[in-house]
């Protein structure tokens, strides 16, 4: 959590203009995060961000007006249990056991073509790592 002083980026969309937003926005998406926040925190502009790289273990966001002179919303949230329990499964994978060949099966089996037709690289992405996500399962 903190203050990323990225306006620009609409995280709706996944876009940005400026290219120092679309720099950061491609480390978040690239490092497989998740921003929960959906509302402004500060004039009308989303620049405190909640990352996290499993869904569903933050939840209960809430803004809960600013803090003496502070001009940023303050943030109140939980992070839930049974997605950190998932969390730390994740973190102790062992790769040198891992079935590469299933995994290259898995996703071979995606018709890609249809699954992003029509669709540019913003778009594709969040598709493509869904699907990646889900073969790693």
């Amino acid at each position: 959590m903190g203050d990323f002083n990225h306006p620009d980026i609409c995280w709706r969309d996944n876009a940005t203009e400026r290219k120092q937003s679309r720099k950061f926005l491609e480390c978040v998406n690239d490092n497989f995060l998740l921003q929960v926040i959906e509302e402004p925190t500060r004039r009308g502009a989303m620049l405190d961000l909640i990352l996290t790289n499993k869904e569903g273990l933050v939840g209960d966001v809430k803004l809960k007006g600013s803090l003496g002179c502070s001009d940023h919303e303050m943030v109140e949230f939980r992070i839930l249990r049974a997605a950190r329990r998932a969390l730390s499964k994740l973190s102790t994978l062992d790769f040198s056991r891992a079935g590469f060949d299933l995994f290259r099966d898995l996703l071979g089996r995606i018709p890609w073509d249809k699954a992003l037709e029509g669709r540019g690289a913003q778009d594709s992405w969040p598709i493509f790592k869904g699907q990646l996500l889900q073969a790693q399962e």
